[in-house]
């Protein structure tokens, strides 16, 4: 069954007991028991949910894995993936990545004795001049946030492989339906199914995909020790929200080539960033590993144009954190989604107060382009 047809079967994806198309919203804390100790296998909703178990069987059915485990948010699910590794070891991060993952690493991970490298993930060199004799685990995201920086994971999962590491893929901004990081080699698949997975702006939820019983195993046992668990409402709406990712994620992809396209002919824009661009450093790298360069896209407004007032400026696209909804959505990140970032260190990285970052809904795009424009002129105008 190709993907696009899995996505709207997922295995177990309809009632068992009635028939219904849909799973039910198993919204119950505790199970009747038989006996002690006896149950008809759920015992208590943050241990097992009939909800979440029909979510977590079908993120593994479309990442081409053999188990899945839902989190109640995205960076739930990267902790409980940093959460495998014990104090002294040694992670080898891409360097700006999301800001709430840079927070995550450097102010909490940090103090249980998990030490972070940050470097360039796209540079297999790099990644080898990192490791250590403590080096168990490699936090790779492809395409980077914001900076869209594109990372080989066939090459580093066999170079992890090779020194004895795990490799975890956030694959937030591509989702399954453009890349599947288990079929490239990685041990672990982050997502955070907030953004195109749900694609509707109200659901806060974390998946994670792996191949390995060992992996999973460890991890439902964090997931139950910890609590970190989405409501069986959000795993209904979730569920909801993945059936349409294909229709949803192709159109937006191609409203994004578009709008990429014209931004690139602006005289106020000094860059854009955006796989599906030829002229984009990675553009074959990422075409080899993905099926499509996502909705998602950056670029670097000229010297002189102030991007506060440009994203201030806009009324078709939503102001705002997070990406991958049904609106299209704008942002500042060096005054929004990388604020835990130092000053200095994203000017080190080239994440300027200067660059926008895009997520493309489902509005037509000639409205978006025409609403970018208008916000181009208002921010050329002094005063």
């Amino acid at each position: 069954m190709r993907l696009a047809s899995k996505l709207i079967h997922p295995p177990g994806g309809t009632c068992q007991h009635t028939g219904a198309v849909h799973v039910p919203i198993y919204e119950t804390s505790t199970f009747k028991q038989d006996a002690p100790g006896r149950n008809k296998g759920y015992d208590y909703s943050r241990t097992g949910n009939p909800t979440r178990d029909a979510l977590e069987t079908y993120i593994a059915h479309v990442e081409s894995g053999r188990h899945g485990v839902a989190f109640s948010s995205g960076m739930a699910a990267i902790t409980s993936c940093l959460m495998l590794l014990r104090a002294g070891d040694h992670l080898i991060a891409t360097a700006g990545l999301y800001g709430g993952t840079y927070r995550l690493l450097t102010q909490v991970i940090e103090d249980f004795g998990i030490f972070s490298s940050f470097v360039d993930t796209g540079d297999l060199a790099a990644i080898e001049a990192a490791f250590t004799s403590s080096t168990k685990a490699l936090l790779v995201e492809t395409p980077s946030n914001p900076l869209m920086r594109i990372s080989d994971i066939r090459a580093i999962a066999a170079l992890a492989h090779r020194r004895g590491a795990l490799l975890m893929v956030d694959n937030t901004f591509m989702s399954p339906w453009l890349q599947r990081p288990l079929e490239l080699g990685a041990d672990l698949v982050i997502e955070s199914a907030t953004k195109f997975l749900n694609g509707h702006s109200d659901v806060l939820a974390g998946l994670v995909s792996t191949n390995d019983d060992g992996l999973a195993r460890r991890l439902k046992q964090i997931q139950n020790a910890v609590g970190a668990v989405p409501s069986p409402l959000d795993c209904w709406l979730l569920m909801r929200g993945m059936k349409t990712l294909a229709v949803r994620l192709s159109h937006e992809q191609a409203s994004a080539g578009r709008i990429a396209e014209w931004l690139s002919r602006r005289p106020e824009v000094e860059r854009v960033l955006y796989p599906g661009l030829e002229t984009f450093d990675g553009y074959e790298v990422h075409r080899a590993q993905a099926d499509g360069p996502g909705a998602v896209l950056s670029f670097v407004l000229g010297d002189g144009l102030n991007a506060g007032t440009f994203v201030s400026s806009v009324s078709v696209w939503t102001l705002a954190v997070s990406l991958g909804a049904v609106e299209s959505i704008i942002t500042q990140p060096s005054r929004m989604t990388h604020l835990s970032y130092p000053r200095e260190e994203l000017a080190r990285l080239g994440l300027s107060d200067n660059l926008v970052r895009l997520s493309v809904g489902l509005e037509d795009p000639d409205d978006l382009i025409a609403d970018l424009e208008t916000a181009l002129d208002l921010t050329r105008k002094p005063g």
